[in-house]
């Protein structure tokens, strides 16, 4: 029986499935996926997994789209025989949903969580959406691993950038991790005072630019969807001079015409790492994602049926 791990790779993932294979030696899997016309789908594992581990490449960009096929192509390769499912999910979506905002509503987080939980036996991901949950194992009872994008945010931005960067937080929450992208570029960083006003308007405020006009302000923020936050963060630099200013996402989800309008908002330039495949991508993350997925191949050496934590339970990850 072959022991190699496969790699398998949902629809959109092939990039991210194909690098990962290639660092680590994997072997790539097949699947064979049909839309109905009644909206349907079929799936079909065409490589055999019997006793071995898989690893399952799918960032979760658009989860609601993705729920059927991820539920289908994680029971069949169970039913099949593998012995290990990992999934590598570069984006964890559900986790800014990590409260109940109304009367009525669930805290879907860790309603994600616990489905997911429910199919895997462990997670990879990059720099989820982390606030009022403050680490994975809270709502996972599955083993996570966390590649953090600072480092290599750091590195590209003092390789590609500017000498005398000024970083822009856009809000209170993202202080600790931009803190760490500007010990790593000894630069000075700064963070906005956000009040959201709608699913595509924040209100942005802040004291310190004003002493810091002699720097390229850059801002950086881990998801970029409707981009609203970054569109306000660069109309209060504009009426402080800050000129040009560059905008960095870890996650760019950039829905609708988001990315078109930050740019003609002003950004001078809009870079992402490659979490969600998109034109922006330039700072990649795949050789940080190999080395997690190998470490949680190599850590696990028993395969378990995962089951989902009860509330309130925090079992030690690794």
């Amino acid at each position: 029986m072959n022991g190699t791990p496969l790699i398998f790779a949902l629809p959109g993932n092939a990039v991210l499935a194909r690098a990962i294979a290639a660092e680590l030696h994997l072997d790539s899997g097949r699947l064979a996926i049909r839309r109905f016309a009644d909206g349907e789908t079929s799936l079909r594992v065409l490589t055999p997994v019997a006793g071995r581990d898989i690893v399952l490449a799918a960032t979760l960009a658009h989860p609601d789209e993705q729920m059927a096929l991820l539920q289908f192509a994680a029971a069949t390769l169970r039913e099949q025989g593998a012995r290990r499912i990992l999934l590598l999910a570069p984006y964890l979506a559900y986790m800014r949903q990590d409260l109940a905002f109304e009367p009525g509503t669930g805290v879907l987080a860790r309603q994600y969580a616990h489905w997911l939980g429910t199919l895997f036996d462990g997670l990879i991901t990059v720099d989820p959406h982390l606030h009022r949950i403050r680490e994975l194992r809270e709502i996972f009872a599955i083993p996570t691993r966390i590649v953090d994008a600072a480092p290599q945010i750091a590195d590209w931005i003092a390789a590609h950038l500017v000498e005398r960067p000024l970083l822009i937080g856009p809000d209170a929450e993202s202080g600790q991790w931009l803190a760490t992208v500007a010990a790593r570029l000894d630069c000075p960083f700064v963070c906005l005072d956000k009040s959201r006003l709608g699913d595509a308007e924040v209100r942005q405020t802040v004291r310190q630019l004003a002493t810091h006009t002699d720097r390229r302000a850059i801002i950086v923020d881990d998801i970029a969807s409707t981009a609203a936050t970054m569109i306000g963060a660069l109309k209060l630099l504009q009426r402080h001079d800050y000129l040009d200013p560059v905008c960095i996402a870890v996650h760019a989800l950039f829905v609708g015409d988001a990315y078109h309008d930050l740019i003609a908002a002003g950004a001078g330039r809009v870079l992402s790492c490659n979490t969600v495949a998109h034109a922006s991508n330039v700072i990649d993350l795949h050789p940080q994602l190999a080395e997690a997925v190998a470490r949680m191949l190599h850590d696990a050496s028993e395969p378990t049926v995962p089951t989902a934590a009860p509330a309130g339970r925090q079992p030690e990850n690794a």
